[in-house]
């Protein structure tokens, strides 16, 4: 057996022993609190940084790039992952979550300015990133370095999304979408793994969001107010 297939079956092991009583009200139907739509990077560890145990709390949708959109016969539309607790099991709040220093949006960055080669599925899935950062690289300022160009970008991506969501006629007008940025690279503060929130609602002034929200006004920040 391959090594490390057996760490984590033990893993799933001790996770079954803890787990086993936690499934009763959810073993028949599911009604989340909210969708969250993650980076499938291996360091956001999507659940967990919510403090996350509980089965049927979040339903957790993960790509590269933290994407809503999803390209169709008939054009752009949210994807039926993020989609289906919203239309199903009566879920209210979407969640983004962008984080620093992502790769999605290094590639999709690199590819806008200088051109890029990836095997195909990769391919596809910057080129459903592209059309919605395209301006956000042309706006970006010109004394800003590398890592700063990425997480400008990567705030500028949450908003597309929460954007693509909001303007979605699927999607009901009483869904709240908020926007944020995971840190694990000291961009923001100096407490890794903190969430920062960058845009609710479409609004993303940091100034209104911490007078319209003073409960979590030291939780709210943004690198650009482009």
């Amino acid at each position: 057996m391959n090594q490390v297939v057996a760490e984590l079956l033990a893993n799933n092991a001790e996770h079954a022993d803890s787990f086993r009583s936690r499934f009763g009200d959810v073993q028949d139907a599911q009604h989340p609190e909210a969708v969250t739509v993650c980076c499938a990077d291996s360091r956001v560890l999507q659940d967990h940084i919510f403090g996350n145990d509980d089965p049927g709390r979040l339903f957790t949708c993960s790509n590269i790039g933290n994407r809503v959109v999803q390209r169709t016969a008939s054009g752009e539309a949210v994807s039926g992952d993020v989609l289906y607790p919203l239309a199903h099991t009566g879920t209210k709040t979407a969640v983004v979550v962008g984080h620093t220093g992502c790769g999605a949006v290094t590639a999709t960055y690199d590819d806008l300015t200088e051109g890029l080669s990836e095997p195909p599925g990769i391919e596809h899935c910057l080129g459903l990133l592209k059309p919605h950062l395209e301006a956000g690289v042309d706006a970006l300022p010109d004394d800003v370095d590398r890592p700063g160009a990425i997480n400008r970008l990567v705030e500028y991506n949450v908003d597309r999304q929460v954007e693509f969501l909001r303007e979605s006629d699927d999607v009901a007008d009483d869904v709240d979408v908020v926007g944020v940025v995971y840190d694990f690279q000291d961009v923001y503060s100096d407490r890794r793994g903190e969430l920062q929130v960058v845009n609710v609602g479409g609004e993303t002034s940091v100034d209104t969001l911490r007078e319209r929200y003073p409960e979590i006004g030291d939780r709210i920040d943004r690198l650009w107010e482009y």
